[in-house]
C-alpha cells in the first residue's frame, strides 16, 4: 500500500531556495561542521544526532522466525523504528548487518556508531548478544541497548513489584524459577536480582532442566545462575515457588505444576505466540494467581513497547552516553507507580473495560496509555543525570514533560482511540453502494476487526460474485436485496411518501425513487433497522447531501448542516468546518457551524479553540465575511460563553501564537493553541483542504457530517477503502452517544 516499507526521511529545514540550499549544505554548512570539529558534542545541537537511533540486527533471531537472515529481518527493524516515532518521536535508520561473527559486526557498529544519539540492537541470537552489547557499551559512548533482553526484563520487572504489592509479599524472601536461559530470561533474571530477589532464591531452567552446579558445558551466562540444589526438573522447581517466569515454548507449564506453587502465585507465561501454559487453563488451576503473558488478547501483557521508545527518549534527551542499571530501575519504577494512579477514561474506553484500575487483572499500564511518555522518560533521563552519564541537564521539569506530550500528543492516536471506542459497542451501518467493490474491501476489514455490522445494500448474487473475484472473505454477510425483500420497498415507499408528499411526490414518483439504493438506506436509517448511512463512493454528494436532509431530517436544534475534516500531521490535529455544506454562510450559519463543530469536537477528548478565518484581522475591514463574522463572534460570546472562540482573523494569525501574543494581547485565543477552524465560505474552506491534500504530509480524514437527526456520512468521490474504513468508525462512536438536545441555541 503505497510507497513501500513503513518509515521515510522527511526534510526539517527550509530547502526551496538557493539559499536555504546554501544554508543546508554548501557553502553554509562548513559553519557547524568547524564548531563540531572544535567540540564534538556540538553534533547534538547542529544534527539530528540528538532524536536519532540506529535499529541494528542480523536477523539470526527474528521474533518468533529465527534465524533467517539480515535482510529478511528488516521489516520488522523497520516496524521497531514506526514504534519508536509514533510513541517517543524518535527518528530512526534501521540497519541489517549481514555476519554472524561477532568481531566483524562489533567493528561495524562502532564504525557507524557517530551517526546516531543511540544504538537498539535487535534480534540477534544468544549467547552473541550479550558479548555485542557488552563490547559495545564498554567502547561507545552513546548509550546501547539490546530491547531483546531489557526490555522484557524492565517491563516484566515492573509488573513483579505490583504483583507483590497485591499478595503482601516482600521480594527478598520470594522463590523464584525462570523457564528459559536465552537473552530475555538472563537480562530478566539479573534486573530481579537488582531488585532484591535474594540469588539463593532462584533458580533458572533450560532445555535440559535445572542449571546446577554439577552440570558441564554450561555457557559463562547459565554459570551465572548455577545453583547448589537436588533438584532438576522444572515441576521439581516449582514446588513452593513464588513465581514462575516463563520466555521458554508452549505448553510446558501445567496446572499441576501452578497448583504446587505457594499461595497466591505470580506467573509470568511470557512465550510467543503461546506462553507456556494457557490463559484458561493458568486461571483454572487457581483461584489466588496472578497471570500475565505476551498476548495482548489477555490481562497483563508484558510488552516491550511500554518501554524502549520512552527509555531512549529519555536518554537522548539529556544526551546520555549510556543506558545504566540505574536508568533501567528507573523506568521500572517509573512503570511500576503509573499503574496504581488513577486510570484515565480514554484508556478505560480504548479496551473496553470501564472498571479497570491496579488490581490482579492490571499490574502493567497499557500500551495505548498516552500517560508513558511522561511518566518513564523523565524517570530515566533524572537517573542519567543522577548518575554522571547525562552531558546535558533539564532544569525546568514541568516543561520537559509538556514538551513530551507535544511530541506525541493525541493526534497520533486519534482514530486508534476511535477504533477501540467504535469495537466496544459495534452498530449495524448501512453502504448504500454495497455493489462497489471498495465498500466490499472495507467490509471485509470492518468484519475482521469488529468494528461495525456492515449491511449492504445491493443485487445479492452481484455482491457475492464481486467478493468470489476479489477473494474476499465476507462471513455472514448481511445483504438487504431491494429486488427480494418487496414489502420493506413497499413498507419504505409508503414512509418516503408521508415525508415529501407536500413536496411534490406522488406515491407512483415514491416507488420510482425507491429504486435507488441511496434512498433505501437512508430510509433504513429513518425506520430504525440500521443505526449509521455510508454513502458516496460513487454518488454525488449535493444529491445524497439533499435526499438525507429530506429523510433523515436536521437536528430540532438546528437549522442548518456543516461538514468538517480532521487533518492531523507532526504539529498536531486539526479540525476544519465548514468544508462541504454551506457555500455563502450568513452570520446564523456561521454561529450553527461553530457550535455544531465545537460540539463534535469534544467527543474527540479534545477541548476546542476556535478560530473564524477571514482576509482581515479583528474589524481591519468591515464589509463581507469579515462583517458576518463579526456579528456571528457577538450572538456565539452571548450564547455559548463556554466556546472558547475568537476572530476574525487571517490564517497566519490564526496559527502563529506568538504573532497574537505580539500583536492582539486582548484576544482571549492570544496564547492559546487553535485547534479548530471555522472558514468564512465553502471557498476558503474546499480550497484550504485541496491545497493540504497535494501538499501531502499531513493525514485528513472527512467530510464529518454534522447537525443530522442520525449519524449519516458521505464520502468523496476517489476515496479509497481506508477513508471507507475510518467514515464507518465515526458512523458507529456517532451512534454510540446520545444526540444532545440543546447544543444549538439559535
Amino acid at each position: 500500500m503505497g510507497r513501500p516499507g513503513k518509515i521515510e526521511v522527511v526534510p526539517t529545514k527550509p530547502h526551496s531556495t538557493q539559499y536555504d540550499l546554501s544554508l543546508a549544505y554548501s557553502p553554509g554548512v562548513a559553519e557547524p561542521c568547524l564548531e563540531i570539529q572544535k567540540k564534538v558534542t556540538e553534533a547534538y545541537k547542529y544534527t539530528a544526532k540528538s532524536n536519532l537511533v540506529a535499529v541494528i540486527s542480523n536477523g539470526t533471531a527474528v521474533l518468533g522466525l529465527g534465524d533467517i537472515g539480515a535482510v529478511a529481518g528488516k521489516p520488522v527493524m523497520e516496524g521497531k523504528g514506526l514504534l519508536f516515532k509514533i510513541f517517543a518521536d524518535i527518528d530512526v535508520f534501521d540497519i541489517e548487518v549481514d555476519t554472524k561473527d561477532v568481531d566483524k559486526f562489533i567493528e561495524t557498529v562502532k564504525m557507524i556508531a557517530p551517526t546516531f544519539g543511540g544504538i537498539n540492537l535487535e534480534d540477534i541470537k544468544a549467547p552473541e548478544c550479550f558479548e555485542i552489547e557488552r563490547r559495545l557499551k564498554e567502547e561507545l559512548d552513546i548509550p546501547v541497548m539490546h530491547d531483546d533482553q531489557h526490555g522484557t526484563a524492565i517491563i516484566s520487572a515492573a509488573g513483579l513489584l505490583n504483583a507483590l504489592d497485591l499478595n503482601g509479599k516482600s521480594i527478598d524472601r520470594i522463590r523464584v524459577v525462570v523457564n528459559g536461559a536465552g537473552a530475555a530470561a538472563i537480562s530478566c533474571a539479573r534486573l530481579y536480582k537488582a531488585l532484591g530477589v535474594r540469588p539463593e532464591n532462584m533458580l533458572m531452567c533450560d532445555s535440559k532442566g535445572v542449571i546446577h552446579t554439577g552440570r558441564s558445558n554450561l555457557n559463562g551466562e547459565k554459570k551465572e545462575f548455577a545453583a547448589d540444589t537436588p533438584l532438576r526438573t522444572l515441576e521439581e522447581a516449582l514446588r513452593g515457588a513464588d513465581m514462575f517466569l516463563g520466555l521458554s515454548i508452549a505448553d510446558v507449564l501445567t496446572e499441576e505444576m501452578i497448583q504446587s506453587m505457594a499461595k497466591d502465585p505470580i506467573v509470568f507465561a511470557l512465550a510467543n505466540p503461546n506462553p507456556e501454559i494457557s490463559y484458561e487453563k493458568a486461571m483454572r488451576s487457581r483461584p489466588d494467581i496472578i497471570f500475565a503473558t505476551g498476548r495482548s488478547d489477555y490481562p497483563n501483557q508484558i510488552n516491550n513497547v511500554l518501554g524502549f521508545p520512552y527509555i531512549f527518549r529519555g536518554a537522548l534527551d539529556v544526551q546520555a552516553s549510556a543506558i545504566n542499571e540505574e536508568m533501567k530501575l528507573a523506568a521500572t519504577y517509573a512503570l511500576a507507580k503509573l499503574t496504581k494512579e488513577p486510570v484515565p477514561e480514554k484508556v478505560k474506553v480504548a479496551y473496553n473495560q470501564p472498571s479497570l484500575a491496579f488490581g490482579r487483572d492490571y499490574i502493567i499500564p497499557k500500551p495505548l496509555d498516552s500517560r508513558l511518555i511522561s511518566h518513564i522518560a523523565p524517570a530515566v533521563a533524572k537517573a542519567a543525570i543522577a548518575s554522571g552519564v547525562a552531558r546535558a541537564t533539564i532544569e525546568d521539569w514541568d516543561a520537559y514533560v509538556e514538551q513530551l506530550e507535544k511530541r506525541v500528543g493525541l493526534d497520533e492516536r486519534l482514530m486508534r482511540r476511535l477504533t477501540r471506542k467504535a469495537k466496544n459497542n459495534p452498530k449495524r451501518i448501512v453502504f448504500a453502494e454495497g455493489e462497489d467493490v471498495k465498500v466490499l474491501m472495507a467490509v471485509q476489514e470492518i468484519l475482521a476487526e469488529g468494528i461495525a455490522f456492515p449491511v449492504l445494500v445491493g443485487n445479492t448474487e452481484r455482491v457475492r460474485q464481486l467478493a468470489l473475484q476479489y477473494k474476499l472473505d465476507l462471513p455472514g454477510l448481511d445483504i438487504f436485496d431491494p429486488d427480494k425483500e418487496t414489502e420493506k420497498i413497499e413498507e419504505y415507499t409508503r414512509r418516503y411518501y408521508a415525508k415529501c408528499q407536500r413536496q411534490g411526490v406522488t406515491l407512483e414518483l415514491a416507488r420510482e425513487l425507491m429504486k435507488r439504493h441511496n434512498l433505501v438506506g437512508l430510509m433504513m436509517l429513518d425506520a430504525g433497522d440500521c443505526d449509521g448511512f455510508i454513502s458516496g463512493t460513487r454518488s454525488d454528494y449535493r444529491r445524497v447531501l439533499k435526499d438525507a436532509k429530506d429523510v433523515i431530517g436536521l437536528r430540532p436544534c438546528c437549522k442548518y448542516a456543516a461538514g468538517m475534516h480532521i487533518v492531523t500531521n507532526k504539529k498536531g490535529t486539526y479540525f476544519l468546518a465548514d468544508t462541504t455544506v454551506n457555500s455563502h454562510p450568513s452570520a446564523e450559519t456561521l454561529e450553527c457551524v461553530t457550535a455544531l463543530t465545537y460540539e463534535a469536537v469534544k467527543q474527540f477528548n479534545v477541548e476546542p479553540v476556535v478560530a473564524l478565518t477571514s482576509y482581515s484581522n479583528f474589524g481591519e475591514y468591515r464589509l463581507g465575511s469579515p462583517a458576518q463574522i463579526q456579528e456571528a463572534l457577538e450572538s456565539l460570546h452571548r450564547k455559548y460563553p463556554e466556546i472558547l472562540v475568537d476572530g476574525e482573523m487571517s490564517a497566519s494569525v490564526a496559527f502563529n501564537r506568538e504573532l497574537r501574543k505580539k500583536h492582539y494581547p486582548f484576544s482571549p485565543l492570544a496564547d492559546k493553541d487553535v485547534n479548530t477552524v471555522i472558514f468564512p465560505n465553502l471557498s476558503s474552506g474546499h480550497i484550504a483542504l485541496g491545497i493540504l491534500q497535494e501538499l501531502g504530509n499531513s493525514e485528513i480524514f472527512g467530510p464529518v457530517l454534522l447537525g443530522l437527526r442520525k449519524p449519516v456520512h458521505i464520502l468523496p468521490l476517489g476515496c479509497d477503502v481506508r477513508d471507507i474504513v475510518y467514515m464507518t468508525t465515526f458512523a458507529v462512536t456517532d451512534a454510540q452517544k446520545e444526540m444532545p438536545v440543546d447544543m444549538c441555541r439559535i
